[in-house]
């Protein structure tokens, strides 16, 4: 017989979180976390869904990769002509969440996004693996095509040039996200999880605080 939706349950065990022992800096925290993260083997463990909003109020949701903790957030890369980018461009305001299942961990951060530098966005670009880096180039990110053999075309034409070096895309690059709320969520039994909220004030400091779950 099919398993009942509503019957699907997991207790979470493995670990408790005391706001007031996490410190001040919740960008800290998070380096921390993603650490652990890290050591711990979690399974794409720098995938994040990003929302961004569109002008008329309609939000929207995708997975993308964190690729540096600044001192101030988070960044990624993406297409800025794709959903997302032309989303940004109107509303600078974001909010990204990481799943941990391995570790029963969430963090949410929101803020708000601005490009990095060409300078920075050329460094990753020219890091990627070429096969990457022709992907890029070739993709009209979130535009309508007739078929897949339209991109496949695309990719064998300009990875059959070997020698030449492909350009970054002035389209293509980085975003920052400059952190002004961070939440660490670990689930507990009874679905009684612990919620620590990190805000941050006008001054620039950041306040804690424990939220009901």
């Amino acid at each position: 017989m099919e398993k009942n939706i509503a019957d699907i349950r997991k207790e979470y065990t493995k670990g408790i979180l005391e706001p007031k022992e996490l410190g001040d800096d919740p960008i800290a925290v998070f380096r921390k976390w993603f650490d652990q993260a890290l050591k711990s083997q979690v399974l794409e463990v720098n995938a994040m869904a990003l929302a961004t909003v569109s002008p008329t109020g309609a939000p929207s949701l995708r997975i993308v990769l964190l690729k540096e903790i600044t001192d101030k957030g988070i960044v990624f890369f993406t297409n800025y002509k794709s959903r997302k980018g032309r989303e940004i461009e109107e509303n600078q305001q974001v909010a990204v969440v990481f799943y941990w299942a391995e570790l029963e961990r969430q963090v949410r951060i929101e803020g708000k996004v601005k490009k990095i530098s060409e300078k920075d966005s050329d460094a990753y670009f020219y890091s990627r693996p070429r096969i990457s880096q022709a992907g890029a180039v070739i993709s009209p990110q979130s535009e309508k095509i007739a078929s897949r053999e339209i991109l496949d075309a695309a990719m064998e034409e300009l990875l059959a040039k070997e020698d030449a070096e492909l350009q970054r895309p002035i389209h293509w690059g980085g975003y920052e996200i400059e952190a002004d709320v961070v939440e660490f969520w670990q689930g507990r039994p009874g679905r009684v999880h612990d919620r620590a909220f990190f805000e941050k004030n006008e001054g620039g400091t950041w306040n804690v605080s424990r939220l009901a779950p």
